[in-house]
């Protein structure tokens, strides 16, 4: 009689294995801008900023350290924290910068797309970079670099992750799942060649466009109500019949996103609901992902106390594989990988709650952003 422990721990073994092999070939894949590279065309860096008068420093000051760039555009995007004021003091006389005033966004419009549909309209440069006010740029020639890697690749949408920073404990568990995901379940050379809107993604921290590339995809503007903007920018420039590809933007930039579990939590609260489509859809994924990665040490468990050897041994394995693919996933894109990657069944059980959180927030209207409701 078939034993449905050792069938169930099986399973486990060989779908975590194979998801584990498919990061290994993607980690080989990525495409890494180099960042001594000189500008060939101007490029204007595009900064949309609201209430980051904590916290735009870092990012300001790399800005103007860089070569190459043309200008810096930002909107202070009715910020009520004084970040205009923060600006124009580090800024100084610099005449590459400009900052615009935001204006509230027009109905159907969400705050972050319309605030990079104005920057985008406010320059003619060829080459555009969208970037958020929590990645700070660790090289002169970053910009320039990221440039030149989205003419080499000759696509019109590049995504350049930047490094992400993990401090609180919180951090540590649930940020490297943003990197390990699309290197785990995207097929990064099928997604760039196919023309399939569907077969997209993008990390909005840091976006480098083709101007002519952007603009035929209608830009933020096709995408005024997305909140997950930099995934629908990427399927609108596919559905324009445009070339978008991800990158390992850790030799140039870093980012911490959130500080502490109550910023990270608020963070993936607004947007969450939206990355895995509507519950009936979300949560087959979500049971998929604790049947690979969080149910295989607890399979393991129950086998090894029940006495069933072989069974704790392909659990076991299927733990390690999900283990060995975070720490491979953290090598490739500058993250930490140990101890944090033994602790990743606990980081995808951490992902699905905060999933079903968003979804929660939503459903009673209690999504919000810097101080702006999300809808």
């Amino acid at each position: 009689m078939p034993d449905p422990l050792l069938a169930l721990a099986a399973a486990q073994a060989v779908t975590a294995g194979a998801l584990t092999l498919h990061t290994l070939v993607n980690a080989r894949l990525l495409h890494r801008p180099v960042p001594a590279e000189t500008a060939a065309e101007p490029i204007a860096v595009l900064l949309p900023l609201r209430n980051e008068a904590d916290r735009v420093e870092p990012c300001l000051r790399a800005l103007l350290a860089q070569r190459g760039v043309a200008e810096i555009v930002i909107l202070d995007d009715g910020s009520t924290d004084g970040t205009a004021g923060v600006v124009r003091a580090i800024a100084g006389d610099d005449p590459r910068v400009r900052l615009l005033t935001g204006a509230p966004p027009p109905p159907g419009w969400l705050g972050k797309p319309h605030a990079c549909h104005r920057l985008a309209a406010a320059t003619d440069a060829p080459i555009i970079v969208f970037i958020d006010a929590d990645v700070v740029l660790e090289h002169p020639h970053a910009i320039t670099g990221v440039a030149a890697l989205l003419r080499r690749l000759r696509v019109d949408l590049l995504s350049p992750y930047p490094r992400l920073e993990a401090v609180s404990p919180g951090e540590r568990l649930v940020q490297p799942l943003l990197q390990w995901t699309w290197l785990t379940f995207l097929p990064l050379r099928a997604m760039e060649h196919s023309r399939r809107p569907s077969l997209a993604a993008a990390g909005g921290q840091l976006l480098v466009a083709d101007a002519a590339g952007y603009r035929r995809s209608g830009g933020h503007e096709a995408v005024r109500a997305a909140i997950l903007e930099d995934i629908a920018l990427a399927r609108a420039v596919k559905r324009a019949g445009g070339r978008i590809a991800l990158a390992d933007g850790t030799p140039v930039a870093r980012c911490r996103m959130y500080t502490g579990w109550r910023d990270l939590a608020d963070g993936y609260g607004k947007s969450l609901w939206a990355s895995l489509g509507p519950l009936p859809t979300a949560v087959p994924v979500l049971l998929f992902l604790l049947f690979c990665y969080t149910l295989p040490p607890l399979t393991a468990l129950a086998a090894a106390a029940t006495g069933h050897l072989t069974a704790a041994g392909c659990a076991l394995l299927a733990t390690l594989a999900g283990v060995a693919g975070r720490v491979r996933s953290a090598h490739a894109t500058g993250g930490r990988a140990w101890p944090d990657a033994l602790a990743h069944p606990v980081s995808v059980a951490l992902l699905a709650w905060l999933t079903l959180r968003s979804h929660a927030l939503r459903r009673r209207g209690r999504l919000s952003w810097r101080g702006r409701a999300v809808s």
